[in-house]
């Protein structure tokens, strides 16, 4: 850990491993919270998306592709708009944000339920990507990081039920965004899972969430901030996260948007190719209770770079083998048991080296990079599908998650002392 860092985290983990039981049963209480609401956020802000595209396109009279880019833009804003989430999520903490977040998810969704052009639907979408940078996972994990600061163990597990409980998300949403819209329509559909949102989030933002005694207080926090931030992007280990991350993320994200379709365009049933593709949630929660149980012995980038190369092995393998079931299965097995544990190695890598006052500002100094990757990875590799095939495609997948691996392995190898210079 560099000498800035180091110096910040010491002093940080004596204020607050001192709160007892009291701390960790709150602690406790903060991790429930933040469960149910991202679980319900991940599930309107975003999956329900894909129930509601085919019933708004007929509605506003608009092409499929027209209606998904709204979601594309919303992916965009939250990427542009999470550093100055970030910076606020160190100096202030995550309560005022993610409680105006929640309201502010809440009014556009009960506008998006309101519109009737393109233009509308796209505006709608922007707002609800602030409010995505507010709210989801980089707001959740800063306030675990902060509450857990000094207790390496406690913020692992923290982390793990955060992202296990949230990983249902889709498989909540979807079918009940789908009977919702079944029994009510789209636009009343979404009236109610606004309110549901707002409901659940709001409040529990409001009341549950709060700081932690820590440093950041000091006069000289931001001071802090800025030579831990400084340090970091003048040295090549944040740059070799940015890059780690950003190439896994953009490789995952194409994955998951093709994988049903080229499991059909090498001869599956669609119910078997979409049962595979099913499997990849399973193998996310799978592979992050395996990646925080090896935690305790090695290192977590070297454990990521495993499983990232992995992934490379099980893309480049996919059109040779992805024919026959048993192939098809393997591959898939293979790429999913990486697809979860970028969200829970991140933190874990970034509180390592720098330490905790300037977790939320990195954090999403690298969110602005590998969330873009994430929203426009799926419409390259479609151009790239047209142009050179299904098998370019996961070429390309099998390049980015091996451009990770490297990058991670690299990353390890560098000494701390030298986000220091």
């Amino acid at each position: 850990m560099s000498s800035t860092a180091a110096a910040t985290t010491g002093t940080a983990a004596s204020a607050t491993t001192g709160g007892g039981l009291h701390s960790r049963r709150h602690g406790v209480r903060i991790v429930a919270a933040l469960a149910i609401t991202q679980t319900i956020g991940y599930g309107v802000l975003y999956y329900a998306f894909s129930v509601f595209l085919l019933p708004m396109a007929a509605d506003l009279g608009a092409g499929a592709a027209q209606i998904a880019a709204a979601l594309t833009i919303s992916v965009l804003v939250s990427a542009l708009c999470a550093p100055p989430a970030g910076r606020h999520l160190d100096a202030r903490g995550g309560r005022g944000l993610m409680s105006a977040g929640s309201v502010l998810g809440t009014i556009a969704v009960l506008a998006w339920s309101q519109v009737h052009t393109l233009i509308q639907l796209y505006a709608v979408f922007a707002v609800i990507g602030v409010a995505s940078a507010m709210v989801l996972y980089q707001s959740a994990f800063a306030v675990i990081v902060a509450w857990f600061d000094g207790q390496a163990r406690g913020r692992a597990n923290a982390l793990l039920a955060l992202t296990v409980v949230a990983g249902f998300a889709s498989t909540i949403f979807l079918p009940l965004s789908g009977l919702l819209v079944e029994h009510f329509g789209w636009r009343q559909a979404l009236v109610i899972l606004a309110l549901v949102y707002g409901a659940a989030a709001i409040p529990l933002h409001a009341l549950v969430l709060r700081r932690r005694e820590r440093t950041a207080r000091a006069p000289a926090a931001a001071e802090q901030r800025a030579a831990i931030v400084g340090h970091a992007i003048r040295a090549r280990p944040f740059w070799l996260l940015v890059a780690a991350f950003t190439a896994n993320g953009g490789a995952a994200a194409t994955v998951a948007v093709l994988l049903v379709g080229y499991l059909i365009h090498l001869g599956h049933p669609p119910v078997l190719a979409a049962t595979l593709a099913g499997l990849l949630g399973v193998l996310s929660v799978t592979g992050r209770l395996l990646t925080t149980g090896l935690q305790t012995r090695l290192p977590a980038a070297l454990i990521a770079a495993a499983l990232f190369a992995l992934q490379s092995v099980a893309a480049a393998l996919l059109p040779l083998a992805g024919r026959t079931v048993a192939g098809a299965v393997g591959c898939v097995l293979g790429f999913g048991l990486g697809f979860g544990i970028a969200s829970i190695t991140l933190p874990h890598l970034i509180v390592d080296r720098y330490g905790t006052t300037a977790y939320a500002t990195m954090s999403g100094r690298i969110a602005m990079f590998s969330v873009a990757a994430k929203a426009a990875a799926p419409l390259g590799a479609l151009t790239l599908a047209q142009a050179a095939g299904y098998s370019g495609v996961m070429a390309a997948v099998a390049v980015g998650c091996a451009i990770a691996a490297v990058a991670l392995t690299t990353y390890h190898h560098i000494p701390f002392r030298e986000a220091s210079k």
